[in-house]
């Protein structure tokens, strides 16, 4: 807290959100959502940044929108995360469609003239021919980080069998220098990934994922509400999130921190009061 004098001369503290909420018990937690921009403008992305780069763990700039856009506003939006100090990560489409151009190399080159830091890699919609040792050093040759997307886009809810494939997949591709996993949801968490046709949540599977990589090394998406708030539940607030719109990054990090009222029900999500202030000292000056 911070004492300043007022303009009538008296004393007035002023109290920070970070020490108050330290004092509602809130842990400090470390970025764990990875927000993505689907094409907003700069100004638009900029101003989230303001907000909100002190919970981004890394910015998706999502799809192939960036790609089409004016190339100029690419750049403003990249320049502006590396000054919030939030890295940056492109979408797995446009990787899947450079491999099936034959256009690889020249992509590559691209992502890092632009000033991305990693490129997500996948075979959510085609084949890649490549083996995850010989992307990963083509991408480290240009100075980027590699993260891989387990999943088909077009292929419906997990299978055990299709897990099983997956985990062994994640394994190639960790072995070869990759540095996190993607579990595929696309925009719906419907029909897809983890997610049955109603969107409800699978939670084994998620498990298998959880227990085999780690929480730190596997990503969910979560596009949505109820997928957000499933895996919340389900692994507590140290699960890693991406596919988070940039409009809903706060929710979830409210939710993740026992803020919300649906979280503050939850015994591992609920925030603890402080040992040192018991039930009786809630209301102390």
């Amino acid at each position: 807290m911070n004492i300043q004098e007022a303009g009538d001369g008296m004393l007035r503290t002023r109290i920070h959100t970070s020490e108050y909420l330290a004092k509602i018990g809130v842990p400090k937690i470390p970025p764990l959502t990875s927000p993505f921009d689907p094409g907003y403008d700069p100004v638009t992305l900029e101003s989230h940044l303001q907000q909100s780069s002190h919970l981004m763990s890394i910015l998706k700039i999502s799809m192939a929108c960036w790609i089409i856009a004016d190339e100029g506003s690419t750049r403003q939006k990249l320049s502006a995360a590396k000054r919030y100090n939030v890295p940056t990560v492109t979408g797995g489409g446009p990787f899947e469609i450079a491999v099936a151009q034959k256009q690889l190399p020249l992509y590559m080159d691209l992502c890092a003239d632009i000033g991305v830091t990693r490129i997500e890699c996948g075979e959510g919609f085609t084949d890649m021919p490549l083996k995850p040792r010989e992307v990963v050093g083509m991408a480290a040759e240009r100075g980027l980080d590699v993260q891989f997307e387990l999943g088909k886009k077009h292929g419906g809810a997990f299978t055990r069998k299709i897990v099983n494939m997956l985990l062994e997949q994640g394994e190639r591709w960790l072995d070869a220098g990759s540095l996190q996993l993607v579990v595929e949801a696309r925009e719906s968490a419907k029909g897809v990934g983890l997610f049955d046709d109603r969107g409800d949540f699978n939670k084994g599977y998620a498990d298998l994922f959880g227990k085999t990589f780690g929480l730190h090394t596997v990503i969910f998406e979560a596009p949505n509400k109820p997928s957000q708030f499933a895996l919340l539940d389900h692994f507590g607030r140290d699960v890693h999130l991406c596919n988070v719109r940039l409009e809903e990054v706060l929710r979830v990090e409210i939710y993740r921190r026992g803020l919300h009222s649906d979280a503050f029900q939850k015994d591992h999500l609920r925030p603890q009061i402080p040992r040192e202030r018991g039930q009786h000292q809630l209301f102390e000056a």
